[in-house]
């Protein structure tokens, strides 16, 4: 239990956290005048404060406890993630769409994303289905977020789950509601900046337990014939590889799991995150964004970065210093290497040796599986009945791909068999679940005192993302559906639009925590984390994006256009993931199995692919057979060079 090995100093240390970010949040509140204040920070702030803030929203557990930990099945693959992350969400986001997103609302004196959109194409009717689609789907989003610090909360100190979700929760809605984005923006660089340097203490550490740079990159490459055959059979080709790559065999399915869904579906959405666009509009000029481009490009590196690869090289740690498992060797997969396959065996008081078992439904007991546990289509692993006799930290199945003990490497004699003992990779140590891999690592490979450094990391990450996702929830529902529907009558003055947005963040945040309850108490979700924010991103990409920078570079996308594009590509990715895409069809229940089941590939598509083309044609094609928009209001959004400088 961390509280007891961390002593006093350590618990007040979170505590003068959460102080600093409670009296952060207060700064914000006494700063908060006005609706411009709440809405967009009064659209002065600084760009150290802008860059940190960006950061520390677009990286949450999402990337260090979900993606790190698909990095510790996929492999290293996901630093292309990296890549796309540095140079599409802050290099292409901060230099080509910052500076018109800046100028534009301000001209339009917009506040939130979809009153840009709205205001840019003279629509209420796209403001309000804008609004609505982040009211809806972004709970689930802050929800999977929520979660993931919930249970970092959870492990950390051994308190109940419900206990650590109702204060967690609480503490986030305290800074939200009343501090506004100001609030939001000051924490978050507090947050960003415990991120970095928890993040880059991480990196240092991971190589100094495996060795290392440069023998610990050996020793993960030369795992790759460990790589468990549910993974190699969807195109695992090492943990430093890329996955195989072509099209039409189930071969095929990692790589296109990586490209589409991890590195395109986050990379590419990351443009139209609401909560991220609005952050544009907090400052005074060009200048201020063309500053915070290095800020936020170094920041994504060391967190994704890190992430990424402190998940991959997990599996060279357990390779060398996890738990010892003995067991008959079944297979020898490199005898040169001792690599091989343990069916794990434990003795009982007599001392005779015996097969790892686990009971029946019906209470007996039977042999164990034979085989790794099994996963499903997308490489996910399964679930399946606990053993009765744990070994180590293998709880998931009595078969492991191991390397032997080079010290000891047959330890008993069982008959005409040899008793091997060997340690076994991380994804059987993390029970095949990918979002405990960083946890359980943290817990075997760091120093205690770093267990609360990363309790510190992973608080900031969740709450920074959690802060601005709400903060942007409640600007939906109350100024973009309420004020737009009801009119201005309705919601007279700021003071009047702050309270509906805080009763907007409050019910926002009540349904996330009742999601996070269900999710817990009746285990709906695997991998949530991951998993929400890969369909997030490439909602919003889909649906936002095509009419979001046609608005901002092209006089002639009109608003027919850019309605039709939104709700084609919306509805394409919801048919896409109810009907295609695997395991979430699935999951939602829709189908038992996906209609193109029987054609390789599809299934594993992300619906980025199929419906962001689709959205981006749609506007194009139906801005060419309708009206152009007026000429008096494009002169407005798109004046001359004279005034290029506000």
């Amino acid at each position: 239990m961390l509280l007891a090995e961390v002593g006093l100093l350590d618990i007040f240390v979170v505590l003068l956290y959460l102080f600093v970010t409670a009296y952060l949040g207060w700064l914000g509140y006494q700063g908060t005048k006005t609706t411009t204040d709440y809405l967009v920070a009064g659209r002065k702030v600084h760009p150290f404060v802008m860059s940190l803030s960006y950061g520390a929203t677009f990286i949450s557990t999402s990337a260090i406890v979900g993606f790190g930990g698909t990095a510790g099945n996929f492999g290293m693959s996901l630093l292309w993630l990296t890549f796309c992350n540095i140079f599409v969400g802050i290099f292409v986001a901060f230099v080509f769409l910052g500076g018109p997103t800046r100028r534009i609302g301000h001209r339009l004196d917009a506040h939130t994303f979809p009153e840009l959109l709205g205001r840019r194409y003279q629509s209420r009717f796209i403001q309000v289905f804008a609004g609505l689609v982040i009211v809806l789907f972004m709970p689930l989003y802050g929800a999977a977020v929520l979660i993931g610090g919930t249970e970092f909360i959870t492990r950390s100190f051994e308190i109940d789950y419900n206990v650590a979700l109702l204060l967690f929760a609480v503490l986030v809605a305290a800074y939200v509601f009343y501090g506004g984005l100001k609030g939001v923006m000051y924490t978050d660089a507090l947050q960003g900046s415990i991120m970095f340097i928890g993040m880059v203490v991480l990196l240092v550490y991971t190589y100094v337990r495996i060795g290392g740079v440069t023998p610990g990159h050996q020793t993960l490459t030369d795992l790759a014939d460990l790589a468990p055959p549910a993974l190699t059979a969807l195109g695992h080709q090492g943990w430093t590889q890329m996955p195989l790559f072509g099209f039409g065999d189930n071969r095929y399915n990692l790589w296109w799991i990586v490209i589409s869904t991890l590195v395109l579906g986050v990379g590419i959405g990351v443009l139209s995150q609401p909560q991220l666009a609005v952050r544009f509009m907090t400052v005074r000029s060009r200048r201020e964004l063309n500053r915070a481009v290095g800020i936020g490009g170094v920041f994504i590196l060391c967190m994704t970065g890190i992430a990424f690869t402190t998940g991959a090289l997990s599996n060279a740690y357990y390779a060398q210093h996890g738990t010892l498992f003995k067991g008959r060797i079944v297979k020898t997969i490199h005898s040169d290497k001792g690599h091989v396959v343990l069916q794990l065996m434990s003795q009982d008081a007599s001392g005779q040796w015996l097969d790892v078992i686990k009971e029946t439904a019906k209470g007996g007991k039977t042999s164990s599986l034979t085989a790794p546990p099994p996963a499903d289509s997308s490489g996910q692993w399964l679930p399946i009945p606990k053993t009765t006799n744990e070994v180590g930290t293998v709880r998931e199945g009595n078969v492991v791909p191991a390397v032997l003990d080079p010290e000891k490497p047959y330890a008993e004699s069982a008959g005409p068999n040899r008793i091997a003992q060997g340690r076994s990779i991380s994804i059987v140590n993390a029970k095949g679940i990918s979002d405990q891999i960083i946890p359980s690592f943290i817990k075997d490979a760091m120093p205690a005192w770093f267990g609360l450094v990363f309790l510190l990391t992973m608080l900031a990450a969740a709450m920074s993302t959690l802060s601005s996702q709400f903060h942007t929830l409640g600007t939906a529902a109350g100024r973009d559906l309420f004020q737009s529907l009801f009119g201005a009558s309705r919601a007279q003055g700021p003071d009047r639009t702050i309270y509906i947005v805080r009763v907007a963040i409050l019910f926002g945040l009540v349904l996330a925590v009742a999601f996070g309850y269900y999710a817990h108490k009746y285990q709906v979700m695997v991998s949530v984390i991951a998993r929400a924010t890969a369909i997030f991103f490439g909602l919003c990409a889909s649906t936002f994006l095509p009419a979001y920078v046609g608005g901002l570079f092209f006089r002639r996308i009109t608003r027919t256009a850019a309605l039709t594009s939104m709700i084609v590509g919306f509805t394409a990715t919801a048919l896409w993931l109810l009907l295609v895409k695997v395991p979430e069809c699935t999951i939602l229940g829709l189908v038992s199995a996906s209609v193109l089941a029987s054609s390789p590939n599809w299934p594993v598509v992300d619906p980025i692919l199929i419906a962001l083309p689709l959205s981006a044609l749609t506007v194009i094609v139906v801005s060419l057979f309708t009206r152009p928009p007026d000429t008096a209001h494009l002169q407005r959004c798109f004046p001359g060079s004279t005034e290029r400088s506000i």
